[in-house]
Protein backbone atom coordinates (compact mmCIF):
# COMPACT_ATOMS: atom_id res chain seq x y z
CA UNK A 1 0.00 0.00 0.00
CA UNK A 2 3.18 2.22 0.43
CA UNK A 3 3.50 2.81 -3.01
CA UNK A 4 0.60 3.00 -4.03
CA UNK A 5 0.01 5.66 -1.58
CA UNK A 6 3.26 7.37 -3.47
CA UNK A 7 1.61 7.24 -6.81
CA UNK A 8 -1.35 9.11 -5.37
CA UNK A 9 0.53 11.58 -3.80
CA UNK A 10 3.09 12.60 -6.13
CA UNK A 11 0.26 12.19 -9.15
CA UNK A 12 2.74 9.99 -10.79
CA UNK A 13 0.57 6.63 -12.16
CA UNK A 14 0.97 3.16 -13.76
CA UNK A 15 -1.13 2.41 -16.60
CA UNK A 16 -2.27 -0.83 -14.90
CA UNK A 17 -3.40 -1.56 -11.27
CA UNK A 18 -4.24 -4.57 -9.31
CA UNK A 19 -6.68 -4.03 -5.77
CA UNK A 20 -7.08 -7.59 -4.25
CA UNK A 21 -7.98 -9.13 -1.56
CA UNK A 22 -10.59 -9.90 1.47
CA UNK A 23 -10.64 -5.95 2.86
CA UNK A 24 -13.38 -4.51 0.72
CA UNK A 25 -13.46 -1.53 3.04
CA UNK A 26 -9.92 -0.47 2.22
CA UNK A 27 -10.35 -1.35 -1.48
CA UNK A 28 -13.16 0.98 -1.62
CA UNK A 29 -11.26 4.05 -0.01
CA UNK A 30 -8.17 3.28 -2.56
CA UNK A 31 -10.80 3.60 -5.31
CA UNK A 32 -12.31 6.41 -4.39
CA UNK A 33 -9.25 8.41 -3.88
CA UNK A 34 -8.06 7.30 -7.26
CA UNK A 35 -10.91 8.59 -8.78
CA UNK A 36 -10.87 11.97 -6.93
CA UNK A 37 -6.89 12.38 -7.60
CA UNK A 38 -6.98 11.24 -11.59
CA UNK A 39 -10.58 12.76 -12.60
CA UNK A 40 -11.92 16.46 -12.01
CA UNK A 41 -15.28 16.68 -9.40
CA UNK A 42 -18.18 15.57 -11.15
CA UNK A 43 -16.35 14.13 -14.46
CA UNK A 44 -18.26 11.11 -15.76
CA UNK A 45 -17.43 11.15 -19.17
CA UNK A 46 -13.94 10.12 -18.97
CA UNK A 47 -14.85 7.06 -16.06
CA UNK A 48 -16.13 3.78 -17.21
CA UNK A 49 -17.02 0.92 -14.92
CA UNK A 50 -17.26 -3.22 -15.63
CA UNK A 51 -18.80 -5.11 -12.94
CA UNK A 52 -18.85 -8.86 -12.69
CA UNK A 53 -18.27 -11.56 -14.90
CA UNK A 54 -20.20 -10.26 -17.82
CA UNK A 55 -17.05 -7.76 -18.27
CA UNK A 56 -15.79 -8.33 -22.06
CA UNK A 57 -12.22 -7.65 -22.11
CA UNK A 58 -12.53 -6.71 -26.10
CA UNK A 59 -14.75 -3.94 -24.96
CA UNK A 60 -12.58 -2.85 -22.11
CA UNK A 61 -9.71 -2.64 -24.50
CA UNK A 62 -11.06 -0.73 -27.04
CA UNK A 63 -12.52 2.12 -24.27
CA UNK A 64 -8.84 1.85 -23.23
CA UNK A 65 -7.87 3.19 -26.72
CA UNK A 66 -10.31 6.23 -26.37
CA UNK A 67 -8.68 9.68 -25.68
CA UNK A 68 -10.24 11.29 -22.60
CA UNK A 69 -12.32 14.31 -23.33
CA UNK A 70 -10.47 17.18 -22.00
CA UNK A 71 -8.70 15.57 -18.95
CA UNK A 72 -5.45 14.12 -18.49
CA UNK A 73 -6.76 10.28 -18.02
CA UNK A 74 -9.45 8.01 -18.97
CA UNK A 75 -10.00 5.49 -15.11
CA UNK A 76 -11.46 2.68 -15.86
CA UNK A 77 -12.41 0.33 -12.87
CA UNK A 78 -13.12 -3.36 -13.41
CA UNK A 79 -14.80 -4.94 -10.53
CA UNK A 80 -14.80 -8.50 -9.38
CA UNK A 81 -14.60 -9.83 -12.96
CA UNK A 82 -12.69 -13.38 -12.38
CA UNK A 83 -10.01 -12.42 -15.57
CA UNK A 84 -7.40 -13.30 -12.70
CA UNK A 85 -8.73 -16.83 -12.45
CA UNK A 86 -10.10 -17.28 -15.72
CA UNK A 87 -7.37 -15.74 -18.21
CA UNK A 88 -9.16 -12.55 -18.86
CA UNK A 89 -8.70 -12.72 -22.80
CA UNK A 90 -5.92 -11.10 -24.87
CA UNK A 91 -5.63 -8.32 -21.86
CA UNK A 92 -2.43 -10.23 -19.97
CA UNK A 93 -0.64 -9.12 -23.78
CA UNK A 94 -2.86 -5.67 -23.89
CA UNK A 95 -1.74 -4.17 -20.61
CA UNK A 96 1.96 -3.55 -21.58
CA UNK A 97 0.21 -0.95 -24.72
CA UNK A 98 -2.15 0.61 -22.68
CA UNK A 99 -1.79 4.52 -23.92
CA UNK A 100 -0.01 6.90 -21.15
CA UNK A 101 -3.61 8.87 -20.76
CA UNK A 102 -5.38 5.84 -19.41
CA UNK A 103 -5.52 3.89 -16.05
CA UNK A 104 -6.94 0.45 -15.73
CA UNK A 105 -7.63 -0.79 -12.46
CA UNK A 106 -8.54 -3.84 -11.54
CA UNK A 107 -10.37 -4.70 -8.32
CA UNK A 108 -10.45 -8.39 -7.24
CA UNK A 109 -11.31 -10.59 -4.19
CA UNK A 110 -9.76 -13.64 -5.17
CA UNK A 111 -7.01 -13.90 -7.62
CA UNK A 112 -4.74 -16.70 -9.50
CA UNK A 113 -0.84 -15.79 -8.86
CA UNK A 114 -0.12 -18.30 -11.62
CA UNK A 115 -2.51 -16.44 -14.57
CA UNK A 116 -1.03 -14.62 -17.52
CA UNK A 117 -3.07 -11.38 -16.20
CA UNK A 118 -1.19 -11.21 -13.52
CA UNK A 119 1.69 -11.60 -14.53
CA UNK A 120 1.72 -9.15 -16.81
CA UNK A 121 0.02 -6.88 -14.26
CA UNK A 122 3.25 -7.67 -11.59
CA UNK A 123 5.27 -6.72 -14.71
CA UNK A 124 3.71 -3.61 -16.48
CA UNK A 125 1.95 -1.77 -13.43
CA UNK A 126 1.36 -2.28 -10.17
CA UNK A 127 -0.10 -5.26 -7.82
CA UNK A 128 -1.61 -4.44 -4.36
CA UNK A 129 -2.86 -6.63 -1.93
CA UNK A 130 -5.59 -5.64 0.59
CA UNK A 131 -5.51 -8.35 3.55
CA UNK A 132 -7.31 -8.33 6.69
CA UNK A 133 -5.64 -5.95 9.20
CA UNK A 134 -4.26 -7.15 12.37
CA UNK A 135 -4.87 -5.89 15.99
CA UNK A 136 -2.74 -3.28 16.51
CA UNK A 137 -3.39 -1.60 12.91
CA UNK A 138 -7.07 -1.82 13.79
CA UNK A 139 -6.63 -0.30 17.24
CA UNK A 140 -4.86 2.29 15.64
CA UNK A 141 -7.30 3.01 13.24
CA UNK A 142 -10.11 3.19 15.46
CA UNK A 143 -8.74 4.99 18.39
CA UNK A 144 -7.97 7.63 15.72
CA UNK A 145 -11.44 7.82 14.91
CA UNK A 146 -12.43 8.15 18.41
CA UNK A 147 -10.21 11.03 18.53
CA UNK A 148 -11.68 12.34 15.43
CA UNK A 149 -14.88 12.45 17.45
CA UNK A 150 -13.37 13.16 20.73
CA UNK A 151 -14.36 10.26 22.28
CA UNK A 152 -12.53 7.72 24.82
CA UNK A 153 -12.29 4.07 25.35
CA UNK A 154 -11.10 1.76 27.97
CA UNK A 155 -8.75 -1.31 27.40
CA UNK A 156 -11.75 -3.50 28.03
CA UNK A 157 -13.87 -2.28 26.34
CA UNK A 158 -11.41 -1.92 22.86
CA UNK A 159 -10.78 -5.65 23.49
CA UNK A 160 -14.74 -6.58 24.14
CA UNK A 161 -15.50 -4.35 20.93
CA UNK A 162 -12.84 -6.09 18.15
CA UNK A 163 -14.15 -9.25 19.51
CA UNK A 164 -17.74 -8.57 18.75
CA UNK A 165 -16.67 -6.18 15.56
CA UNK A 166 -14.82 -9.09 14.10
CA UNK A 167 -11.67 -7.72 11.88
CA UNK A 168 -14.00 -6.44 9.17
CA UNK A 169 -13.12 -2.65 9.02
CA UNK A 170 -16.63 -2.11 6.84
CA UNK A 171 -18.36 -3.79 9.91
CA UNK A 172 -16.01 -1.72 12.41
CA UNK A 173 -17.06 1.47 10.85
CA UNK A 174 -20.46 1.02 10.69
CA UNK A 175 -20.25 -0.14 14.87
CA UNK A 176 -18.47 2.58 15.99
CA UNK A 177 -21.02 4.80 14.10
CA UNK A 178 -23.78 3.09 16.16
CA UNK A 179 -21.66 3.67 19.61
CA UNK A 180 -21.23 7.57 18.60
CA UNK A 181 -24.87 8.08 18.70
CA UNK A 182 -25.60 6.20 21.51
CA UNK A 183 -22.82 7.84 23.44
CA UNK A 184 -24.15 11.36 21.96
CA UNK A 185 -23.47 14.06 24.69
CA UNK A 186 -20.52 11.99 26.42
CA UNK A 187 -16.97 11.34 25.87
CA UNK A 188 -15.95 8.21 27.16
CA UNK A 189 -17.11 4.51 25.78
CA UNK A 190 -17.61 1.50 28.57
CA UNK A 191 -17.84 -2.06 28.20
CA UNK A 192 -21.25 -1.96 29.05
CA UNK A 193 -21.93 0.63 25.79
CA UNK A 194 -20.35 -1.63 23.53
CA UNK A 195 -21.98 -4.53 25.18
CA UNK A 196 -25.59 -2.98 24.18
CA UNK A 197 -25.26 -1.28 20.91
CA UNK A 198 -22.47 -3.89 18.95
CA UNK A 199 -23.81 -6.75 17.02
CA UNK A 200 -22.19 -10.07 16.97
CA UNK A 201 -21.02 -11.27 13.80
CA UNK A 202 -21.91 -14.91 12.72
CA UNK A 203 -18.71 -15.62 13.13
CA UNK A 204 -18.85 -14.58 16.39
CA UNK A 205 -21.98 -16.41 17.71
CA UNK A 206 -20.68 -19.39 15.66
CA UNK A 207 -18.08 -19.01 18.65
CA UNK A 208 -20.00 -18.94 21.59
CA UNK A 209 -22.36 -21.76 20.16
CA UNK A 210 -19.33 -24.05 20.11
CA UNK A 211 -18.70 -22.47 23.77
CA UNK A 212 -22.16 -23.42 25.05
CA UNK A 213 -21.56 -26.63 23.66
CA UNK A 214 -18.48 -27.78 24.72
CA UNK A 215 -19.51 -26.32 28.26
CA UNK A 216 -22.35 -28.42 27.87
CA UNK A 217 -25.42 -25.69 28.12
CA UNK A 218 -27.24 -27.62 25.26
CA UNK A 219 -29.91 -25.23 25.71
CA UNK A 220 -27.48 -21.93 25.23
CA UNK A 221 -26.21 -23.60 21.98
CA UNK A 222 -29.70 -23.96 20.37
CA UNK A 223 -30.53 -20.58 21.33
CA UNK A 224 -28.05 -19.40 19.55
CA UNK A 225 -28.39 -22.01 16.34
CA UNK A 226 -32.26 -20.27 15.95
CA UNK A 227 -30.76 -16.60 16.77
CA UNK A 228 -28.56 -17.59 13.07
CA UNK A 229 -31.55 -19.08 11.12
CA UNK A 230 -33.87 -16.33 12.55
CA UNK A 231 -31.30 -14.12 11.37
CA UNK A 232 -31.86 -15.91 7.70
CA UNK A 233 -28.21 -17.59 8.16
CA UNK A 234 -28.97 -21.01 5.51
CA UNK A 235 -28.04 -23.91 7.91
CA UNK A 236 -25.66 -25.13 5.55
CA UNK A 237 -23.50 -22.26 5.66
CA UNK A 238 -23.53 -22.33 9.42
CA UNK A 239 -22.48 -26.03 9.15
CA UNK A 240 -19.60 -24.83 7.04
CA UNK A 241 -18.64 -22.10 9.73
CA UNK A 242 -18.66 -24.48 12.35
CA UNK A 243 -16.16 -26.50 10.48
CA UNK A 244 -14.16 -24.09 9.86
CA UNK A 245 -14.05 -22.74 13.32
CA UNK A 246 -13.17 -26.60 14.27
CA UNK A 247 -10.31 -26.66 11.90
CA UNK A 248 -9.09 -23.76 12.82
CA UNK A 249 -9.09 -25.06 16.74
CA UNK A 250 -7.11 -28.40 15.32
CA UNK A 251 -4.44 -26.10 13.87
CA UNK A 252 -3.92 -23.84 16.87
CA UNK A 253 -4.03 -26.39 19.13
CA UNK A 254 -1.41 -28.56 16.83
CA UNK A 255 0.87 -25.28 16.87
CA UNK A 256 0.26 -24.83 20.54
CA UNK A 257 1.60 -28.26 21.53
CA UNK A 258 4.48 -27.54 19.32
CA UNK A 259 5.84 -24.88 21.69
CA UNK A 260 4.61 -21.72 19.42
CA UNK A 261 3.37 -18.91 21.58
CA UNK A 262 0.16 -16.92 20.24
CA UNK A 263 1.95 -14.41 18.26
CA UNK A 264 4.25 -16.80 16.49
CA UNK A 265 0.65 -19.34 16.10
CA UNK A 266 -1.02 -15.83 14.77
CA UNK A 267 1.59 -14.79 12.28
CA UNK A 268 2.28 -18.56 11.08
CA UNK A 269 -2.13 -18.79 10.56
CA UNK A 270 -2.06 -14.89 9.02
CA UNK A 271 -5.24 -14.54 11.70
CA UNK A 272 -5.12 -11.49 13.76
CA UNK A 273 -4.12 -12.09 17.66
CA UNK A 274 -6.79 -11.30 19.61
CA UNK A 275 -9.01 -14.45 17.51
CA UNK A 276 -5.97 -16.69 17.87
CA UNK A 277 -6.06 -15.84 22.05
CA UNK A 278 -9.79 -16.59 21.85
CA UNK A 279 -9.07 -19.55 19.83
CA UNK A 280 -6.46 -21.15 22.07
CA UNK A 281 -8.93 -20.79 25.39
CA UNK A 282 -11.58 -22.21 22.93
CA UNK A 283 -9.49 -25.25 22.01
CA UNK A 284 -8.63 -26.46 25.73
CA UNK A 285 -12.16 -27.98 25.55
CA UNK A 286 -11.37 -30.06 22.90
CA UNK A 287 -8.78 -32.80 22.81
CA UNK A 288 -6.79 -32.46 19.97
CA UNK A 289 -8.21 -36.11 18.88
CA UNK A 290 -12.03 -34.77 19.39
CA UNK A 291 -11.24 -31.92 17.19
CA UNK A 292 -10.45 -34.12 14.17
CA UNK A 293 -13.61 -35.90 15.02
CA UNK A 294 -15.58 -32.56 15.13
CA UNK A 295 -14.18 -31.72 11.36
CA UNK A 296 -14.93 -35.15 10.48
CA UNK A 297 -18.05 -35.05 11.71
CA UNK A 298 -19.19 -31.66 9.85
CA UNK A 299 -18.01 -33.54 6.72
CA UNK A 300 -19.86 -36.55 6.64
CA UNK A 301 -22.69 -34.36 7.83
CA UNK A 302 -22.55 -32.45 4.66
CA UNK A 303 -22.67 -35.00 2.67
CA UNK A 304 -25.50 -36.26 4.29
CA UNK A 305 -27.53 -33.65 3.72
CA UNK A 306 -26.43 -33.01 0.08
CA UNK A 307 -27.75 -36.82 -0.70
CA UNK A 308 -30.80 -36.36 1.11
CA UNK A 309 -30.03 -38.30 4.06
CA UNK A 310 -31.20 -35.81 6.41
CA UNK A 311 -32.44 -32.21 6.63
CA UNK A 312 -30.27 -29.42 6.55
CA UNK A 313 -31.05 -27.16 9.97
CA UNK A 314 -31.72 -31.05 11.70
CA UNK A 315 -28.17 -31.86 10.55
CA UNK A 316 -26.49 -28.78 12.21
CA UNK A 317 -28.87 -29.42 16.08
CA UNK A 318 -27.50 -33.28 15.87
CA UNK A 319 -24.06 -31.90 15.64
CA UNK A 320 -24.70 -29.54 18.55
CA UNK A 321 -26.31 -32.15 20.59
CA UNK A 322 -23.24 -34.72 19.65
CA UNK A 323 -20.82 -31.70 20.98
CA UNK A 324 -22.94 -31.11 24.05
CA UNK A 325 -22.77 -34.44 25.18
CA UNK A 326 -18.68 -35.09 24.68
CA UNK A 327 -16.56 -34.66 27.68
CA UNK A 328 -13.23 -35.12 25.92
CA UNK A 329 -11.06 -32.55 27.25
CA UNK A 330 -7.48 -31.72 26.73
Amino acid sequence: MKNLTEDIKKKSFQRVYLFYGEEEYLKQQYKQKMKEVLLPEGDTMNLTVYEGKSADPQEIMAQAETMPFFADYRLILVENSGFFKSGGGDLAEYVSRIPQETVLVFIEKEVDKRSRLYKAVKSGGRIVEFPRQDEKTLTRWILLSMKQEKKRITENAMQRFLSMAGNDMENIRSELEKLYGYTYGRTDITEEDVETVCTAQTTNRIFDMINAAAEKRQKRAMELYNDLLALKEPPMRILFLIARQFNQLMQVKELKSHGYDSGQIAKKLGIAPFIIKNALRQSSYFSLDALTESVKECVELEEAVKTGRINDQLSVELLLIKLSQRTERG
